[in-house]
């Protein structure tokens, strides 16, 4: 099976999050290695949320991806989200680059390997509830101690020259508000408006989104590398700003009673993305001091991570990028969150690359490029390649 074939399949096997549910996806995997004569162990959560691993001691790296997608309305899709068809040289359908597409890219890499008679020695991750935290996914293998400490690549859809060695904090919060009702008609002068104190807290953001962060001296020169990136993903040179700054999205509000009300009650949710040179912790901290009239419950809390450039993983994918594509590659970091802060953690330098088109991750008509995944699939290769010896080169 080549692997855009690969990858519709995958993306055919239904697998939203929520609920969350990964049982099929991960039988699916397991049965596929086992044709290859690879051995998996399966773990299994509450409503399917399932993963998989694969774990030696002995091997030097890890690939790891999560099979979990976002939702998808049928409305505005060219095709039923869940078709998986390949056509105009993509393949189409909710997950296809986020990330799918990267899952089908290692497990073709993998089987290509075997194929040519070589041993990949790569451990494997594939994993659930990536979409939202990762408690039943990678944070449960670790907590697990199934999967040694190594290099680490994860699957992420990326630029195809950039691989990313850093993602930025996140701090995903509810805020509830209290007031002091009163009539309408004299507001301002008389009650305390939950609505208003809400709206002061998003006025705090937006003061703090002018603040630029001193980054470590080892970052500094890639994220100017990654700005210009950003820019030209989304043709706008002022997004690149996003890496410096404090970026927030108030994802949801409610509250009031009445028009004629002081609302007495409102709820904020938000979701907060955080510079390097910054903390998760110093921004809550923060809001907090600023929320006289709120109670702020944090429900994701992650401080910017990023591997060592020097790192190997970092130096052998932009080796093997470099030798695919014939084209100059540098790492950059990334404006978004992902299991590789959890991975950090436990000891793993991480690096993300992987096939996809960026502007269609989470949106209508999401899809990937047969050739994308089949370049992809022959940088992996290299990579495990590097990491088990078989590479040949002095």
């Amino acid at each position: 099976m080549d692997v855009g074939r690969l990858c519709s399949e995958l993306v055919q096997i239904r697998s939203e999050n929520p609920p969350g549910n990964t049982a099929e996806i991960i039988d699916y995997i397991a049965g596929y290695l086992d044709t290859l004569g690879i051995r998996s162990v399966r773990t299994r959560n509450r409503g399917g949320r399932s993963n998989l691993y694969v774990n030696s001691p002995d091997n030097r790296l890890l690939f790891c991806g999560h099979v979990d997608v976002v939702p998808a309305l049928a409305d505005g899709w060219t095709d039923d989200p869940n078709s998986g068809v390949i056509r105009e040289g993509y393949v189409w359908g909710r997950g296809a680059t986020d990330m799918k597409g990267g899952v089908a890219a290692i497990l073709q890499a993998v089987a290509d390997a075997i194929d040519a008679g070589e041993d990949p020695a790569v451990n494997l991750a594939f994993v659930c509830d990536e979409e939202t935290g990762g408690e039943y996914g990678i944070r449960h293998l670790l907590a697990k101690n199934v999967l040694t400490p190594c290099e680490c690549l994860i699957a992420e859809p990326t630029p195809p020259l950039n691989p990313c060695l850093g993602q930025k904090g996140l701090l995903r919060m509810c805020a509830d508000f209290s007031g002091e009702p009163g009539h309408g008609s004299l507001y301002p002068h008389a009650g305390v408006s939950a609505i208003m104190e809400a709206f002061s807290l998003l006025e705090y953001l937006t003061a703090l989104n002018e603040r630029s962060f001193p980054p470590p001296e080892d970052l500094a020169a890639i994220i100017d590398a990654s700005s210009k990136v950003l820019g030209e993903i989304y043709a706008s040179s002022a997004i690149g700003e996003a890496l410096r700054k404090i970026t927030f999205n108030p994802g949801r509000i409610e509250g009031g009673e009445k028009a004629n009300i002081v609302a007495q009650k409102c709820s904020l949710v938000l979701d907060i993305r955080i510079p390097w040179g910054c903390s998760a912790e110093s921004v809550l901290s923060a809001l907090d001091a600023r929320a006289p009239r709120g109670v702020i419950t944090p429900l994701n809390l992650a401080s910017p991570s990023y591997s060592p450039p020097d790192s190997p993983i970092v130096d052998v994918t932009c080796r093997e990028i470099s030798r695919v594509l014939g084209k100059p590659s540098y790492p950059i970091v990334q404006w978004a969150a992902s299991d590789a802060r959890y991975l950090r953690g436990a000891g793993f330098n991480v690096i993300e690359y992987g096939p996809g088109e960026i502007l269609t991750l989470h949106a209508i008509d999401e899809r990937v490029a047969v050739q994308n995944l089949e370049q992809v699939t022959t940088v992996y290769r290299g990579i495990m390649r590097e990491f088990s010896g078989n590479s040949g080169r002095q």
